[in-house]
Parts: C-alpha cells; structure tokens; sequence
C-alpha cells in the first residue's frame, strides 16, 4: 500500500512555522560541516561542471560539504569524448576521477548513448549498420574500460523513449540497430566493467503513466533476455504541480523491477515547458515566500516518497542536476526564469535545503 501523502502534507501556514522556528537552528547546520549527506543513508549526489568546479573554491566547498556522490554535466558525454573520428580527449573526465578520488566521492558516469550527445561524426556511421555497431562496441569497452573500478555506475542508455508516452524514441541509433541497440550498449557495458551498476535513464517517467509503462516493459523484456541492466534512473525534473501521489506511484512502479533507483536529476521548478529548447512558459515573475515554502514542502516530499516506496537495498541515492539557482540548466534551456534548486544564486540556502533535510530526517514507519 502507498503511503498517504495527502496526510502527510503541511498546510502552507504550518510549514511556514515550522520553517521559522528551525531556520536559525538549520542555519547554524549549514554554516558548519554538517551538510546533506551527513544526514542521509544513501548517496547524495550532483550534477557539475569541471569547469566551475576548477573555477570557483566556494563552490568546491559548498559540493564536498554537502554531497559524495558527483555527476559530471557534460564532460563524460560522447560529444565530448569522442569530439572526433578516431580520438578520444578524456582529459576532463580524467579530472572528474581524481576530483571524486581526491574528496572520496562517488563518481557516477553521464551517459555513454544518448540521442542529443552524439556527435555528427558518428550519425555518419548510421548509413551502416554494422559500422556504427562495431563504433558502439569499441567506443563503451574503450570508455569503461579504461575507468573499471574508477566510475561506479553509468547511465548506458539516456532517453531511449519518446518524450511522451511508450514508444521508443526513432533516434539515429533506434533507425540503424532497432531496439536492440539498447541491449547491446548494456552488454558491452557489462563486458568492460562487470561490477559497475548499469542504469536506463529517462525523464517525464514519474509523471507519464504511458511513457513509464513502455520503460518497464523495455526492462522486463531485457531482463527477460538476460541483458544485464541493473538500475532506472528516475531524472526527476519535477513542476511544481506533478501530484505527489503520482510521483508514488511511478516510484512504486520502477521499484518493483527489483533495480535500483536513482533519483539522478532532481529540480523541481515553478513555470511550465514543452520539454524542447526554448519551450518555457513563463507564469511566475518573482519567487515569493510563499512559493519558496511550498517548494520546500515539495523537496521534503519527494525525499520522504523515495525512502519509504524504494527498498533500502535498491536506493542508489538522490542527485540534483545542479543544486544552486545561479548555476541551473533550466533557464538557458528553457528560456525561463526560475528557481528550481536547494541554494539560491548568492549560493545561500532556501526553505528548499532545509526541507530537503526534514525528509531526510522524518521518522519512516
């Protein structure tokens, strides 16, 4: 049975108490070593850059207080990886290894195939079927091989699915080697790496019912047939008026797979997008008080959702795709203004860290 969040939910008027009469006790939190993954039993994680990391020491030390798990944005994609034909520049991801190594932090690798990261170069090879398999093979043995026992899971696959409901996507890959090319990047995957968790990765699958359905029949299917997948990663890229029973149930859903689960993107914005390039629709001009507190309510939320739905033993932890509104993808993307993240753009934190830490610390039964 899912757990009844409508119960669990705060009057705007109570969170605002709450918040008020803890703030200063998590403020003092916050300005000491304390920070989010000291409260957590699972791997808390982010999105960034190499740059910005390199560039800005208060961000390193924002990163390694609060998380120790690290995602790379862009560095560990193919566009960047395999710029040109016949070389490979991991200098980036080399720094990404010794960053993690370095603050002893899990270094989770983004993405190996995925549609958009594909540079032109390869979609050549498409005209060839056998070609751009024979690229596949040697690109991921290459890649994880080279980082075995280095990076700890990999999104293989990113978006195979269209965007809304439950076809896969016709992408370059998809109209080359058919569905199978998502079994055979997860196989060579295994092949380079058989201790890394392996993880499908999709976004709007905790709030498109149909799109959900056709990941999961993707996975039984492949499982099914003995590929080795090992992990769904939920991206999380929540709006604010995604029902949280919905969010349950599609959590629900992905943990009775048996793999584990990622929460491997997580913002939760205000406005609304058509999920393509310049596609925000601008509805809130100013982030209010009151927004922030339900924001927080939200993040709180989503915490208490994935430790109480998702067994112990499949939460492979929460990670945020970027976690201060300064640095946020979403509004060069979107062409928006919002504020989707834990930390505002001073870098300071919002109502939205600090209920990111009650979740983290509510009393699960």
């Amino acid at each position: 049975m899912l757990p009844n969040f409508q119960n669990k939910k705060l009057t705007v008027f109570g969170l605002s108490l709450i918040i008020f009469f803890t703030l200063s006790f998590h403020k003092s939190d916050a300005q000491k070593s304390k920070g989010l993954k000291d409260y957590a039993d699972f791997p808390i994680g982010s999105a960034i850059s190499v740059r910005k990391l390199s560039k800005d020491s208060e961000l390193q030390k924002l990163h390694f207080k609060n998380f120790n798990s690290i995602t790379t944005g862009n560095a560990m994609k193919m566009y960047n990886i395999a710029k040109k034909k016949g070389e490979h520049n991991f200098t980036a991801a080399d720094q990404m290894v010794e960053y993690a190594r370095k603050n002893k932090q899990r270094l989770f690798g983004h993405t190996l195939i995925w549609h958009s990261g594909t540079p032109a170069w390869v979609k050549d090879l498409a005209k060839d079927p056998e070609a751009l398999d024979a690229f596949m093979k040697d690109y991921i043995h290459t890649y994880v091989g080279r980082y075995k026992r280095k990076v700890h899971g990999w999104d293989v696959v990113n978006e195979g699915m269209n965007t809304v409901g439950g076809e896969f996507r016709e992408t370059m890959w998809f109209k080359a080697l058919g569905k199978d090319y998502i079994a055979k990047a997860f196989q060579y995957a295994h092949e380079a790496d058989p201790k890394a968790v392996l993880f499908y990765n999709d976004f709007n699958i905790e709030r498109d019912t149909a799109k959900l359905h056709g990941v999961l029949r993707m996975i039984k299917e492949l499982k099914a047939n003995g590929v080795p997948i090992s992990g769904l990663g939920f991206q999380m890229h929540i709006r604010m008026d995604i029902p949280d029973e919905v969010i349950a149930y599609c959590l629900k859903k992905g943990a009775e797979t048996g793999l584990q689960i990622h929460l491997s993107e997580v913002d939760i914005i205000f406005n609304k997008h058509d999920d393509t390039k310049g596609g925000g629709v601008q509805i809130y001009e100013e982030l209010t008080d009151e927004m922030q507190q339900e924001q927080a309510e939200k993040y709180k939320n989503l915490v208490i959702m994935y430790r109480s739905i998702v067994p112990k033993k499949q939460q492979y932890g929460i990670t945020f795709w970027g976690f201060n509104d300064r640095d946020t993808w979403i509004n060069g993307f979107f062409d928006l203004n919002d504020w989707p993240c834990i930390l505002d753009k001073n870098l300071e934190p919002k109502p939205a860290y600090f209920g990111f830490i009650e979740g983290l610390k509510e009393d699960i039964k």
